[in-house]
């Protein structure tokens, strides 16, 4: 085994992982794959035993030049300690966000669970366990501790530390730097390190229990083996356990405790890191605490969120957009993190209740040309991994919003007080939404620059027969038949699929013609296009 390969990817930890989790227990008759449609399974095994264990390693493209090197480092360790005949897959691609734990091609080959490489979401899975390996990002602690110390002179408040999860592995020595800097400069500032949750995974059972259940007092996330499932189950959670002076915060599988009489912001939030999804995920939750980046790769502070404050502001443009929206379509970005359906059904609910009409659309990773195929839709929600929520838009014929921000544009009379999740397990109740009442008043569309009407989700029930009834059912009849086209195609007058495919010019193949009626059949010439049968005749004639 290569020395930089055992150490960079963590080669003995995680045969030990396999070996502890007794992987080897399932007898599967195993068979080479080939391609999928999810990705591509690549195989790196001697020949199949009579009870073989599975699990697949996934790797980001990055990382993707030394899956074979690792996959040969990791079945000479395993077979050094008695675990040969393992199977070993390599996923190079996944069917949704490389950062969630790739279920659907993990199922391909009958994995029993999933070693996931590089940067994580740490989402919850449904299936199979997981187990991490983060990666060890270079970092300058000694620069990295010069930089809090500045910040600690220049603020009052605690310093909450916050990082990549890649940096987790020089937590350690960034802390001994800081304590001997501060004590060359005769200051004891107040800092917090946020701890990382764990490095196994298990699969959660069902949404309620992610919900309900609590964490042990006595649980450790400092790397061991056995890590307690509600733990694993509620990784990304923002809020976890509360006890009577503390509560547990967790955010992209970093934890920290804060007391109870405090606030988040009253924290100065000091990230290591890239600018990439997860500190996006961090300011945008914690939208209200000052926040500074130190950037790893530069050596330099970075306190500039603008960029981010910007993004927030659009969100709110496009909640806005969404209440004006009658066709909604729902993406489904994940088909592997837990709680996912809960939350599908959720917002059809919500949409229902709100008088509108939604679509479930399940086409893996979304572009502008795969959304285009459904013009009808003015709005999608995309339902994801809280890193990969926020999906730019600017090039797509419709917005795409969140599921918190479709709570807020689908939920009459709510507002934004500021507050921003992107953890959709935070949305999911098991409270029934209610309708739209008739008499509801009008509303001011900020879009539309004027008051306009919901539509209720009673405007189908059966109406008392009445004269008055009947007169408002024939007026609302004629007033949709006498629609524009153009209306209904372009200003959203549609309230279905089928209302904006009536009012399409071309409409498809059909075996309706509505034309005259055809000439009756002729028999046609027969011959070459060289010359026909019937012009021979005229010329020998």
């Amino acid at each position: 085994m290569e020395p930089d390969i055992g150490t960079r990817y963590e080669v003995p930890r995680t045969a030990e992982f396999l070996r502890a989790g007794a992987y080897t227990r399932v007898a599967l008759q195993v068979t080479r794959p080939g391609p999928s449609l999810f990705g591509s399974v690549l195989p790196f095994s001697s020949p199949p035993l009579i009870h073989p264990g599975l699990f697949c390693l996934k790797f980001p493209d990055e990382m993707l030049k030394d899956a074979a090197a690792v996959a040969r480092a990791l079945r000479q360790e395993l077979a050094s300690g008695g675990g040969g005949g393992v199977r070993v897959f390599v996923m190079a691609d996944t069917a949704y966000n490389s950062c969630c734990v790739d279920e659907v091609g993990a199922s391909h080959v009958d994995a029993q669970c999933v070693v996931h490489y590089g940067h994580a979401c740490m989402s919850p899975t449904s299936n199979l366990p997981a187990f991490f390996v983060f990666g060890k990002a270079p970092l300058d602690v000694h620069a990295c501790a010069r930089s809090m110390l500045e910040c600690s002179r220049k603020s009052n408040k605690r310093i909450l530390v916050l990082y990549g999860l890649e940096y987790a592995y020089a937590l350690v020595d960034l802390r001994r730097s800081f304590e001997e800097s501060c004590k060359s400069n005769s200051c004891n500032p107040e800092v917090q390190y946020a701890d990382v949750m764990c490095s196994v995974m298990s699969p959660s059972s069902s949404t309620t229990e992610e919900n309900d259940c609590h964490l042990s007092s006595g649980t450790s996330c400092n790397g061991d083996l056995s890590i307690n499932s509600d733990l694993a189950a509620l990784n990304n959670r923002c809020s976890i356990e509360y006890s009577s002076s503390t509560h547990k915060c967790s955010l992209g599988g970093v934890t920290w405790n804060i007391s109870v009489q405090e606030k988040m912001e009253d924290n100065f939030i000091f990230w290591i890191g890239q600018d990439n999804s997860a500190f996006a995920n961090i300011v945008l939750t914690f939208n209200k605490c000052e926040i500074v980046r130190y950037d790893a790769i530069q050596n330099q502070l970075s306190t500039d969120v603008s960029h981010l404050m910007k993004v927030l502001r659009r969100r709110y443009y496009l909640v806005e957009k969404a209440k004006d929206a009658n066709i909604i379509g729902i993406l489904v970005g994940t088909l592997g993190v837990a709680g996912y359906l809960h939350i599908i059904e959720q917002i059809k609910e919500l949409i229902k209740a709100a008088g509108k009409k939604s679509y479930t659309l399940v086409m893996g990773r979304p572009n502008s040309a795969k959304l285009a195929n459904f013009p009808e839709c003015e709005v999608f929600v995309y339902v994801s991994c809280a890193q990969t929520a926020l999906l730019d838009s600017k090039d797509f014929l419709a917005p795409v919003i969140t599921p918190f921000e479709a709570v807020l544009a689908f939920s009459r009379g709510r507002e934004w007080t500021g507050e921003y999740l992107l953890d959709f397990k935070d949305l999911i109740t098991s409270e029934k939404q209610e309708a739209v009442s008739a008499t509801e008043e009008a509303r001011f569309s900020f879009i539309k620059g004027g008051y306009v009407e919901d539509n209720c989700a009673q405007e189908n029930v059966e109406q008392s027969e009445t004269s008055l009834a009947l007169a408002e059912v024939t007026e609302k009849a004629l007033s949709i038949q006498n629609q524009n086209n153009d209306a209904v195609l372009y200003q959203g007058r549609a309230m279905s699929s089928i209302d904006y495919l009536k009012a399409r010019s071309y409409r498809g193949l059909t075996g309706e013609y509505e034309g005259p009626a055809p000439d009756s059949i002729l028999v046609g010439r027969t011959g070459r296009a060289a010359g026909y049968n019937d012009e021979k005749t005229q010329s020998a004639q």
